[in-house]
């Protein structure tokens, strides 16, 4: 078994409770869906946001909508680069998987999708 790493965006409707809600079930499911993942294989998430995302805790509801309760989580700032695109929220899973590297399925989604055009 290995340790990888799984990356994934989304673009946020809006900075609110809802928006971050909607955004991370969407993200979360898919990156879940897609690599197929069982919670105990998760070692743990990091979520970033950009500056103008603050209404919430994305590992919030990573938590209470997955039942990650047991799933290290942290939630932190991405870097405030000029021209970086808004609303943006990313989550980097680290799992162990049976998986080699080019079989992840890294998961882009809505405006995000700009950030990895090779994939």
């Amino acid at each position: 078994m290995f340790t990888r790493g799984i990356r994934g965006a989304t673009t946020l409707s809006d900075n609110s409770k809802e928006g971050i809600k909607e955004g991370v079930i969407e993200l979360v499911s898919e990156i879940m869906t897609k690599n197929s993942i069982n919670k105990e294989d998760i070692a743990f998430i990091i979520f970033t946001v950009t500056k103008d995302v603050n209404a919430d805790f994305p590992a919030k509801y990573a938590r209470l909508e997955f039942g990650f309760d047991y799933v290290p989580m942290m939630c932190y700032r991405e870097m405030d680069v000029s021209g970086s695109m808004p609303l943006c929220l990313r989550a980097l899973f680290t799992v162990n998987t049976n998986k080699k590297q080019n079989e992840i399925k890294h998961c882009y989604l809505k405006g995000a999708k700009a950030l990895r055009k090779d994939l």
